[in-house]
């Protein structure tokens, strides 16, 4: 069978102002540029991933913009939101969109796709809340028949950059705890990151993405921005539980980052 091809797109970063930049970087045309690309890729996939830090200044102008973009792809969008992001404010801009929705969970076919929140107020690190586990946990549970893919905004496991990683999931254990009782969960994707990670654990392939904004710099101690351009992922869902998946990124992207922020 063909398999379920999902697009991932994270850490948009968009602001009100459509000028508005990230350390140099202007957020709106990357984003552009990365879903101009994306479209030129055996497109229309069978479901976009939108995971987190989709607003840079928690603005309803620019969850609009986000709508727009996203609503613009022609294929279903699915969001979850990151530290940088109202999940009411996301919520109340998606309402009535036909495509871009907050979503919980997706089935396709032989795969389900479920989405968690693991977002804590006025805190970059993530934490799942007790129903949030509860809710992964009945999910899973009533799906042993699909293949599982699970999607959250911060990494579960330490990267290797000692100032991401004090902002990662802080109660992994418990998240694990769930996933191990799960042996159909074949795959965990994230952003927050800003880079590329592809690993495995028990069996369990844990993707990181890069954002369609500004990179960090892999293996950095502290706060460092990285010359590699944008991107996104293609996650490509075999019937038989198979996961294949690569990372696309612009050829180039140039311009001037300003590298006396010292965090974003």
């Amino acid at each position: 069978m063909k398999p379920i091809r999902l697009v991932q797109f994270t850490d948009t970063h968009l602001f009100a102002d459509r000028t508005g930049r990230l350390c140099g970087l202007d957020t709106a045309d990357s984003l552009a540029k990365v879903l101009a690309l994306a479209r030129t890729d055996g497109w229309p996939p069978d479901g976009v991933l939108a995971t987190g830090d989709l607003s840079q200044d928690e603005s309803p102008a620019s969850y609009l913009a986000v709508r727009n973009a996203l609503g613009a792809l022609g294929a279903p969008v699915h969001c979850l939101p990151g530290n940088h992001d109202v999940p009411r404010r996301l919520a109340e801009s998606l309402a009535g969109s036909p495509t871009v929705h907050l979503t919980r969970w997706v089935d396709l076919n032989t795969w389900q796709i479920v989405l968690l929140n693991s977002m804590v107020p006025q805190d970059n690190g993530g934490e799942l809340a007790g129903e949030e586990l509860d809710f992964l946990d009945r999910t899973l549970a009533a799906t042993p028949h699909r293949h599982a893919l699970v999607a959250l905004h911060h990494n579960p496991v330490a990267v290797g950059s000692r100032w991401l990683d004090k902002m990662r999931l802080r109660n992994d254990t418990a998240f694990f705890n769930v996933i191990d009782r799960h042996s159909h969960v074949k795959g965990i994707v994230w952003g927050h990151i800003h880079q590329e990670f592809d690993s495995l654990r028990n069996g369990v392939r844990l993707m990181g993405t890069p954002s369609t904004s500004l990179q960090f710099l892999p293996g950095s101690h502290d706060f460092a921005i990285d010359s590699r351009p944008p991107g996104y992922r293609v996650i490509d869902l075999h019937d038989g539980g198979f996961i294949e998946t690569s990372v696309r990124r612009l050829p180039s992207y140039a311009y001037t980052p300003d590298h006396s922020t010292r965090g974003y």
